[in-house]
């Protein structure tokens, strides 16, 4: 009886995760930090909340292929959009070399799907080690992220900057925003 319990909450988290890929230009309003805001209930426990910011962050969840514009120790600014990353055989990398040849989709809309092709800059953080590839500037990066709002960073000068921030690690997406819920 312990076992099949313990199976149970075991298995709740993969039930959440699906496999399928859909990527999609249909026209719909871009996905902006406030449309992501989880309306957490104070009287749900955190183990609650936790998964109700979960399924949020997977419901949520953008496909980020694009240019390194800057990099940041907490992470990259990245200039998403450059669908024609999604190539086999490239697409199996995360992090591309600068060399190959992309360039940036044109009047493509974000769609409001989970995994949709992120579109505009974005600051994406707890990326996965490189075993081939050192990042640099201009090299691209092709990865499924996780919304946890918005980061503000100088672009040049003192121009600041605000623009939606992902994570590649859904644990951390979801520290994050149950962080940033209790606030």
């Amino acid at each position: 009886m312990k076992l099949a319990i313990l199976f149970v909450f075991a298995a709740l988290p993969a039930l959440a995760q699906t496999d399928a890929v859909a990527f999609t230009n249909r026209e719909t309003a871009q996905s902006t930090p406030e449309t992501f805001q989880v309306q957490t209930n104070q009287s749900l426990s955190i183990p609650q909340q936790a998964e109700e910011i979960r399924a949020a962050c997977i419901e949520n969840r953008r496909c980020i292929c694009g240019k390194i514009l800057k990099i940041i120790p907490d992470g990259f600014v990245i200039d998403s959009g450059y669908t024609n990353l999604l190539r086999a055989p490239i697409n199996h990398y995360w992090l591309v070399p600068g060399s190959v040849s992309a360039t940036r989709a044109s009047n493509i809309i974000e769609g409001n799907e989970p995994n949709s092709v992120c579109i505009g800059q974005v600051f994406l953080t707890n990326i996965p080690k490189s075993r081939h590839l050192k990042p640099k500037v201009y090299d691209y990066v092709v990865i499924e992220a996780y919304p946890t709002g918005q980061y503000t960073y100088t672009s040049v000068g003192s121009i600041q900057r605000t623009v939606r921030r992902f994570s590649a690690n859904l644990e951390a997406a979801v520290r994050v925003n149950l962080e940033n819920s209790q606030k």
